[in-house]
């Protein structure tokens, strides 16, 4: 059982800007803006129209001292975020009227807020379902839009309503079976069959199907695609993660073993997030510094999702080449030949060669050439075309990609019994356990434990 007090927490990011916000929620949060909030007309707050702004001053109570010029708005519960009454004092951005601010509230009974505690108040007093509350920091995290559309699509409900579907599919089938078990002499209720109870199972596990061919683009979507660039010593690794940031984050010079360490940044290819990794020229050295940069490269590459071999168009394919090309075997990988502005060494016949199925693209990133077909490339490996469907579903999250699958799972099973003709009321039993598992995506059926572990992710003041 829940008991909910007051809480409070700075809702903007730390720091100097040109406003801060200090959220409260709970049933004492007009009482506590009433003690040290005065308007120009005196108005109480408890008093004024719910969803309205009022300029005003905080004073202490305690010196009668004015502590800030403030706006307040003034929600009231069910139709806040909390489904409570909230609370949200406008200040000016500054480390220190803000935090005074806030432990001036907390003095009058409010409680510092743990992170995520207003999202999941939202979803305790039934506003959200949990998949709704995950979409929250999924959309707080979002780096490109596509990766925003994915969440706001989930907090809107578009996954919510797709598994409460099927839970009810499966209800309605597992009550239909209970009718004929225990009123078998009812002759106007339709007979269960093994034949109408495979079909509704078999519906129900193609549309799992179809949301976990949606997991991959997701999950990256969600998370980023972790992309590690790695080649021999100066053949123009840095300079691809520049061209690809925009920026000049890596020291570019003629010298090899300019970069000794990895080094890591988040850019958007094409709506495609990329967790980007530009790593220590990977060969044999005797200085040991550059060696512990290149053991560490050697880790990041286990990591990856995406590889990006990069070689050297002025020079001949070197036996360190061809052992890159057995180190990524299995991966996915984009190979990429360089500076192309410079005579051709490399006998391209023989990357192709080594490359086998993979994409191969010739750049001069010097001349910048290259690089849209890069990108192009990057983005049609993952996504073949259909992201942009507005009314498909995605799942990202992997606890919910974790249940779908066994829920699947479960589902296989019943279907593989009724195929063998396994008694009815025993194949029920996994169709429960289906409904069970769906359950825990929106919360229906989930512990208390994981509740706590999940919105502890979020950032303080959400």
């Amino acid at each position: 059982m829940y008991e909910f007090d007051t809480i409070a927490a700075i809702s903007t990011p730390m720091g100097e800007g040109a406003i801060a916000i200090v959220r409260l929620s709970g049933e004492e949060a007009f009482r506590i803006i009433d003690e040290i909030f005065v308007t120009p007309s005196s108005k109480k707050m408890k008093d004024v129209a719910s969803h309205t702004i009022h300029y005003g001053h905080i004073v202490d109570p305690k010196t009668d001292k004015i502590i800030e010029e403030v706006m307040v708005s003034v929600m009231r519960g069910p139709k806040t975020f909390t489904r409570e009454d909230v609370v949200e004092i406008n200040c000016h951005g500054g480390l220190v009227s803000v935090n005074k601010l806030l432990q001036l509230v907390m003095s009058r009974g409010a409680r510092l807020a743990e992170p995520g505690e207003f999202t999941k108040r939202a979803f305790l007093n039934g506003r959200i379902d949990l998949s709704q509350a995950e979409a929250v920091m999924d959309l707080i995290r979002a780096k490109t839009d596509r990766a925003m559309n994915v969440a706001l699509g989930q907090m809107e409900g578009r996954l919510s309503k797709l598994i409460q579907k099927l839970r009810q599919e499966i209800l309605e089938t597992l009550a239909h079976v209970e009718v004929n078990i225990d009123y078998p002499e009812y002759d106007d209720v339709e007979e269960m069959t093994h034949q109408l109870l495979l079909e509704k199972s078999t519906y129900v596990k193609e549309e799992l199907e179809k949301l976990l061919q949606t997991s991959q683009q997701g999950k990256i979507l969600r998370e980023g695609l972790s992309t590690v660039i790695i080649g021999r010593p100066n053949v123009g690794k840095s300079s691809l993660l520049n061209s690809l940031v925009h920026e000049n984050k890596a020291i570019v010079t003629d010298i090899p073993g300019t970069t000794r360490d990895v080094i890591e940044e988040y850019v958007s290819v094409r709506g495609v997030p990329l967790r980007l990794v530009d790593t220590a020229g990977i060969r044999e050295t005797e200085d040991i510094v550059e060696r512990i940069g290149v053991e560490r490269s050697r880790e990041v590459l286990k990591k990856a999702d995406l590889i990006l071999l990069v070689l050297n168009n002025n020079d001949d394919l070197t036996m360190e080449d061809k052992q890159l090309f057995e180190a990524v075997k299995g991966m996915d990988v984009i190979v990429i030949v360089n500076k192309t502005d410079l005579p051709t060494k490399i006998d391209i016949g023989q990357v192709k060669e080594l490359a086998n199925h993979h994409t191969v693209i010739s750049t001069s990133l010097k001349e910048e050439q290259g690089i849209d077909e890069l990108e192009e490339a990057i983005s049609s490996m993952f996504f073949q075309g259909d992201l942009e469907a507005g009314d498909m579903t995605y799942v990202s999250n992997s606890r919910h990609i974790g249940l779908i699958t066994q829920a699947q799972q479960a589902l296989e099973d019943a279907i593989v019994g009724m195929e063998s003709g396994v008694p009815i009321d025993i194949v029920q039993i996994d169709l429960t356990r289906t409904w069970e598992i769906l359950g825990e995506i929106i919360g229906d059926a989930v512990h208390e434990s994981l509740i706590d572990q999940l919105f502890s992710q979020f950032c303080l003041g959400k």
